[in-house]
């Protein structure tokens, strides 16, 4: 194992263990250091009392305490640190719990308490080093830089943890965020994939009733007519199981390239021409301007749109006539759906209407639906070409 792992396997153990049990040893590792210097004291050095061993032990054993009282701590350990020197217990070489408290304040207390106590050691060790016989000046530079090393690396280790925090909680929010996203995702394709089986069965069992109620009365007296009433039957019903296979295939994840696409303004002749042929409704398809490609749920959505709006006048509207309009702007299409029916019969309207809002909106476009300007039931949809449609949608 190289060094480095050595030393982040043990950092991240010490950040994980007990922390009373990790500074009740670091306060024994500090007395330790102090007692040295007694039991093998330097020539001339004042011997180890028992007052001297008190004070030296009133520097370290309040270690235990750093963490849950830095401040108190650090008055303590900084009354008995100078109260050595001026008692010749002997004065200690390197004021190792005054280290401890200094960068455990720097890391831990509020500023005024950290820069007090920085002072107050910055002055209290250069006037313990008047009692001290012979000092020499590089002994100041000693302490004096020994005190702001432990600040600083205190105030580096509040600044890393600040960080660590800051990413924590960054990655707290991205992942929040990126959970709503997904849940959002979600309901929208929930949406969608219900705006579509409603289209599909509401716009297929429409012409299905409608033909069912005309069979019966055409049976005897016009049984080519009935036969193409329940053909007519037949191939909605067929058409809306191919679209519910499709649905279903997205569901289930199985859609392989043979599966047919979505529907397209391409195809809203067809629907036109269906719808016609099946209900007896006189179906119009105008085209003003020059068709263009436009993004598949765009497409999709004009295709549905015209779908839904034909449905309801087949099934509420008690219409003769209906008109499928196509408006190609340079920057948006406009679908226009209108009828000569009764108009509509509620204010807001049902499953239908909500749907053709929704999927105009979701393309980035907008949908206007009520009364025509002469009479019967209008649905206008205006959905934006590529250029325009990440502005349209904010």
């Amino acid at each position: 194992m190289s060094p480095q792992s050595w030393f982040t396997q043990a950092a991240a153990r010490l950040r994980t263990a007990n922390p009373y049990a990790v500074d009740t040893a670091l306060a024994a590792l500090v007395l330790f250091a102090v007692s040295l210097q007694w039991m093998f004291p330097d020539e001339g050095d004042d011997p180890l009392s028992w007052q001297g061993w008190l004070l030296g032990a009133a520097t370290a054993v309040p270690l235990v305490w750093r963490r849950r009282w830095p401040f108190a701590t650090a008055w303590v350990v900084s009354a008995a640190t100078p109260a050595m020197a001026v008692y010749h217990a002997p004065p200690p070489d390197v004021v190792w719990g005054g280290l401890v408290v200094l960068y455990t304040l720097a890391a831990r207390s509020p500023v005024w308490q950290r820069r007090l106590m920085l002072a107050g050691w910055l002055v209290g060790a250069t006037l313990t080093m008047q009692h001290k016989e012979n000092a020499r000046p590089f002994e100041y530079a000693f302490h004096l830089l020994t005190v702001l090393c432990a600040y600083g690396l205190g105030t580096l280790a509040r600044v890393q943890r600040a960080y660590t925090t800051e990413v924590e909680d960054r990655a707290r929010r991205l992942e929040r965020e990126r959970a709503a996203d997904t849940a959002r995702a979600l309901a929208q394709e929930r949406a969608r994939i219900a705006r579509d089986m409603h289209d599909v069965l509401a716009h297929a069992v429409s012409l299905m009733v409608v033909q069912a109620e005309a069979g019966p009365v055409v049976v005897r007296s016009d049984p080519d007519r009935a036969e193409a009433s329940f053909e007519a039957i037949a191939a909605a019903g067929r058409d809306a199981m191919a679209q519910l296979r499709r649905i279903l295939g997205v569901l289930k994840e199985e859609q392989r390239s043979g599966t047919s696409p979505q529907p397209c303004v391409a195809a809203l002749p067809g629907l036109v021409r269906q719808v016609a042929e099946s209900t007896g409704l006189h179906v119009e398809l105008r085209t003003e301007g020059e068709p263009y490609a436009m993004p598949p749920d765009a497409e999709a959505a004009a295709y549905r749109v015209a779908q839904e709006a034909l449905t309801n006048t087949v099934k509420h509207a008690y219409a003769s006539h209906a008109t499928v309009e196509l408006h190609w702007a340079e920057d948006h299409l406009t679908l226009t759906v209108t009828d000569d029916g009764r108009g509509p019969t509620a204010p807001g309207g049902g499953h239908g209407l909500i749907g053709i809002r929704e999927r105009a909106t979701a393309c980035g476009g907008s949908a206007e639906t009520g009364r025509g300007p002469d009479g019967g039931f209008r649905v206008v949809v205006r959905l934006p070409a590529t250029a325009d449609r990440q502005a349209a949608l904010g």
